[in-house]
């Protein structure tokens, strides 16, 4: 060899889109290709991107091999550099090759540092260095990511390297990642619904707010949710006779009883009723004036939920109502998905009326821009700070040792800042005659 190093660079085409979706199959492939080659591995670094994608890169003690994929085209770009003579850096493209299910693929070899444009320093400085450091048998290091991609924006979290959970149903690929900051991750189509370690922020928020200003609420109805963390909150409430949990995706509540136990403990609680149905066909069969409360515990308006947002689904949950029934839905950020906001605010406020309807806030790390809004109306009279109990709320937040709310934090909640005001008061101008599609 005449060179420092050989470098591939190199193009597969027809690969399996799934494989090239898969930040953890492409990791143990590339940690295998490097080690057939002859290569010592000491560190791996890669990122999953919403909605697909992967880039990464495995350090080697001769260099590196590096690669990104395009699952929608099926196809990936790779490069393989090694240094010396003792790694064949061929055995590594043919090895991911097969790996990627590629159909054909096309390489070319560059040769990097020749020796006929180099000159050797001659000082023994590197080399009495070396000779005093104490060898050490490299250890690799794995560093692999999760990132939640949106328009202008990414959010990435670190985590173990293995999927706890993953499996695509009908409706949309759900996965349970073990991540290193906010533990155990629910995420579905990409996107994160929960993580242990910021969840109870959101489901105390939707549960409590409403349950603390309703006299004495009888019978819920929760509507998505089935991660299980808004129906453990409800039940925490004594009074409650009946909960019931609509779930379209039955492998969603399979996928956090096994792996997000602490979320879903409350599922096989004997209030509760789950019904595993299309929450936009059960809402027409409820009765008139079934429940006390409704939550919509939806995801965001894609996919499978897409449905629970317009203007008839929302008709309906108010005929669903007690005459002084509370609807509570998760109505997405202010400051990053401020029409969807503005959308929810104009559709309430047309259906129960112009003061009948209230936004408050609360902050969850690991949703986009961190703000994260509900919406609060009201069929009848029930308002949600003045008849609000605050030593009542101060003494559940104690008993059931809640970690986010508290008397101070309901009032503050819906204490808005100004440019939220802006875009509510710009929804009620056009809530008379607007139709929400």
């Amino acid at each position: 060899m005449e060179a420092l190093g050989r470098h591939i660079i190199a193009e597969l085409y027809g690969c399996s889109a799934s494989h090239l979706s898969d930040a953890m199959y492409i990791e143990q492939s590339m940690i295998t290709a490097a080690r057939n080659a002859g290569a010592t591995v000491l560190n791996s670094n890669f990122h999953h991107f919403s909605p697909f994608g992967v880039s990464g890169v495995v350090v080697i003690q001769e260099s590196h091999l590096a690669i990104h994929t395009w699952p929608e085209y099926s196809f990936a770009s790779l490069d393989v550099f090694t240094c010396g003579d003792t790694v064949d850096p061929w055995k590594s493209y043919l090895w991911l090759k097969e790996a990627m299910k590629a159909e054909h693929g096309s390489a070319t070899e560059l040769w990097r540092g020749s020796f006929n444009l180099l000159q050797k320093n001659e000082q023994d400085l590197v080399e009495r260095r070396i000779e005093k450091q104490q060898i050490v048998a490299p250890k690799l290091n794995r560093n692999t990511w999760f990132t939640e991609l949106n328009e202008d924006t990414a959010f990435s979290l670190r985590h173990s390297g293995h999927l706890l959970y993953k499996h695509k149903s009908q409706y949309q690929e759900i996965r349970v990642y073990e991540t290193l900051r906010f533990g155990k991750a629910l995420v579905l189509d990409g996107l994160i619904m929960c993580t242990e370690k910021d969840e109870y922020v959101y489901h105390e928020m939707i549960a409590h707010v409403p349950m603390l200003t309703y006299a004495n609420p009888r019978r819920v109805l929760v509507i998505g949710g089935g991660d299980g963390g808004t129906v453990r909150e409800l039940l925490k409430h004594e009074s409650l006779e009946e909960v019931v949990l609509v779930e379209i995706d039955q492998c969603v509540i399979e996928a956090v009883r096994k792996c997000l136990p602490t979320i879903s403990v409350s599922l096989d609680h004997p209030k509760l009723k789950i019904k595993i149905a299309d929450g936009i066909q059960y809402i027409y069969n409820v009765l008139d004036k079934e429940f006390d409360l409704i939550i919509v515990d939806s995801t965001d308006p894609v996919g499978p939920a897409k449905g629970l947002f317009n203007q008839e689904f929302y008709r309906q949950t108010f005929r669903c109502l007690t005459d002084d029934g509370i609807l509570v839905t998760q109505s997405e950020s202010p400051v990053f998905n401020q029409e969807t906001f503005k959308a929810i605010s104009q559709c309430h406020k047309s259906i129960f009326g112009l003061e009948n309807v209230w936004s408050y806030l609360t902050f969850i790390p690991t949703y986009p821009m961190g703000m994260w809004s509900f919406s609060y109306a009201s069929k009848g009279k029930v308002h949600p700070l003045i008849d609000l109990n605050p030593e009542r709320a101060k003494s559940f937040a104690q008993n059931h040792q809640l970690r986010y709310y508290n008397e101070e934090i309901h009032a503050a909640a819906f204490a808005l800042p100004t440019f939220v005001r802006d875009l509510l008061q710009a929804s009620n101008i056009k809530s008379a005659t607007s139709q929400y599609k």
